[in-house]
């Protein structure tokens, strides 16, 4: 691989890190109320969830790109607090990565919250642990299997994201050039065999990731 291929692999990879870790913290307290509460507002707050689902991505990006540009609510915002916009540069596709990552995340550890069920946290109550005691010595542990699948989709997402990274970060090499973008870039110049070592990468990512995932659930099942 040429050496000017890594920087756009590198650059992917932080994205991919820094999103997960995000989404981590934000979908974990969002995951636990969606298990655990029986207000009436939840089919609604897991329909927003769900939605990058099955948003086209460039629906997403288009109103990210509105709402993130120095004239949007948030991007006005931020230029007044850091002189900076937040489209075109890697803070901008954080924003964006994490919004359109975050089902990714957040179902997983829903669904494995749920299956913990009221009975050992009750019983963590009992023996006197307050709730955040109980949350991360019961709940936490036994829905491991739910952070490893969120930790490898949200990630796994992360890495193949194209429509919405580009409509809010452009092509700008070393800033906001990813690797999707630039197998897009090789497939415009007709330059096949660049954009086929790097899609490969990818799948040869992707498909190892979810083999390990698999591979691990299983045995702890076992």
């Amino acid at each position: 691989m040429a050496f000017t291929e890594l920087g756009p692999l590198w650059l992917t990879i932080k994205l991919a890190v820094i999103t997960t870790c995000l989404l981590l913290l934000i979908g974990t307290p969002i995951a636990w109320w969606l298990a655990t509460t029986r207000m009436k507002v939840k089919p609604l707050v897991e329909a927003l969830v769900a939605l990058p689902i099955v948003l086209p991505p460039t629906v997403m990006g288009f109103y990210l790109l509105i709402l993130l540009s120095p004239q949007g609510t948030l991007g006005s915002f931020w230029v007044d607090v850091t002189g900076h916009a937040l489209t075109f540069n890697f803070i901008g596709l954080v924003v964006a990565s994490v919004l359109y990552s975050f089902p990714f995340v957040v179902q997983p550890l829903q669904s494995a919250f749920e299956s913990v069920g009221r009975d050992l946290m009750e019983a963590a109550h009992t023996l006197g642990a307050k709730p955040v005691d109980a949350f991360f010595s019961v709940a936490v542990p036994m829905a491991k299997r739910g952070y490893l699948t969120a930790i490898v989709l949200g990630f796994s997402h992360t890495l193949g994201e194209f429509g919405v990274v580009l409509m809010i970060g452009g092509n700008i090499p070393g800033e906001t050039r990813l690797i999707s973008i630039a197998i897009y870039d090789h497939v415009e110049s007709l330059e096949y065999s660049q954009a086929h070592t790097l899609s490969l990468i990818l799948l040869s990512f992707a498909f190892t990731s979810m083999l390990m995932m698999y591979i691990i659930n299983h045995r702890s099942r076992s």
